[in-house]
C-alpha cells in the first residue's frame, strides 16, 4: 500500500500550501488514499474532501493533536474521525488557544540573542495566525538568511536548549485519545523516534497510549530510518497496535514529498485495513 498517506498537513496549520493544493499535490504523485491531519485544528477538511472527491481521491478526515507527555511534546493523529463532533472541536480549541502566547515567549527568546521581529516574519509565512508555530518561524529565519534552510533553522534554534524554544503545556495523552475515539476515530501515535524517548520511556508512552484506548503506531514516515521503521513495527505488534504510514509533508520544498516514502514491508496489519471497515 505504498500508495497510502495518512500524515500531511496544509496551510490551515504548519503547511505551505492550501488544502485542495494539498490534494491535487498528492493525487499528481501517485497517492490514492491521503489522510489531511493538520495540527490542532480542522479548517481544511471540507476543502480537501472536495478535491479529493473530484479527483476520485480516497479521503481520510483527520487531525494531529499536540500533546505533552511528561514534559516532552508528543504528537497523535486521529484518523477517520466526524469533523462534526463538537466535544473534539472544543478540545482543538483549548489546544489552540496558548499558541499566540508562545509565540510571543518565542520572539523575545529569539530577540535576546539580536534576532529581532521575528515574530512579524513568522506571521508572514503562516496562513492562518492563530496556529502560529515553530515551523513559520523556521522558515522565517530562512527566508531572512539567518540560516540556510528550515531543517539548520530546527538544528540551531525553536528545539530544547537552542534559543527560541518555549516549553509549553499541550493536551494530556488520555484527553487527545478520548476526543479521537469520541469522535469516532483511531488515535495513532505519531512519528515516535523524533522524541527520542529512552527504551523505558517508550515503553511506557506505548503502555499508556495504549490503556488509553490508542489503536496505531506510525512505522513509515519520513524521520524515520528503515532500521527505525522495522523497530516500531515490532513494537506496534508487541503493544498490539496497527501500523500507520505518512510522509507528514508540509511543503514541496521541506521534508518528504508525497510518493517517495519506502514500501510498507511489515506483517502488522496496518490501519487502512481498519479505516476501511
Amino acid at each position: 500500500m505504498n500508495r497510502v498517506d495518512l500524515h500531511c498537513h496544509s496551510n490551515v496549520s504548519d503547511g505551505a500550501l492550501a488544502p485542495a493544493d494539498v490534494v491535487r499535490r498528492a493525487a499528481a504523485r501517485g497517492i490514492e488514499t491521503l489522510a489531511l491531519t493538520d495540527h490542532d485544528h480542522l479548517g481544511g477538511l471540507a476543502e480537501a474532501a472536495q478535491m479529493a472527491e473530484t479527483l476520485g481521491l480516497a479521503f481520510v478526515h483527520g487531525v494531529e493533536i499536540s500533546v505533552t507527555w511528561r514534559g516532552a511534546s508528543v504528537h497523535v493523529v486521529g484518523l477517520g474521525i466526524d469533523p462534526d463532533d463538537a466535544p473534539l472541536a472544543a478540545g482543538l480549541a483549548g489546544v489552540r488557544a496558548g499558541r499566540t502566547r508562545r509565540a510571543e515567549a518565542m520572539a523575545r527568546s529569539l530577540a535576546a540573542v539580536g534576532i529581532c521581529d521575528s515574530l512579524e516574519g513568522a506571521l508572514r509565512h503562516a496562513g492562518n495566525p492563530a496556529m502560529i508555530g515553530r515551523t513559520h518561524f523556521a522558515r522565517h529565519l530562512a527566508a531572512v538568511g539567518t540560516v540556510s534552510d528550515v531543517k539548520e533553522a530546527f538544528r540551531h534554534f525553536l528545539v530544547p536548549g537552542k534559543p527560541g524554544y518555549v516549553r509549553h503545556e499541550w493536551a494530556a495523552l488520555g484527553a487527545a485519545v478520548g476526543w479521537i475515539r469520541g469522535a469516532g476515530g483511531h488515535a495513532v501515535l505519531a512519528h515516535p523516534a523524533r522524541y527520542r524517548l529512552s527504551a523505558g520511556a517508550l515503553h511506557d508512552l506505548l503502555a499508556e497510549f495504549r490503556a488509553a484506548g490508542g489503536t496505531a503506531l506510525e512505522v513509515v514516515t519520513s524521520s524515520h530510518t528503515p532500521d527505525q521503521a522495522r523497530m516500531f513495527a515490532a513494537l506496534a505488534q508487541r503493544f498490539a497496535l496497527y501500523a500507520s504510514r505518512g510522509s507528514d509533508f508540509h511543503a514541496p520544498d521541506e521534508g518528504a514529498d508525497f510518493g517517495v516514502l519506502p514500501a510498507f514491508d511489515s506483517p502488522v496489519t496496518p490501519i487502512w485495513d481498519a479505516l476501511r471497515r
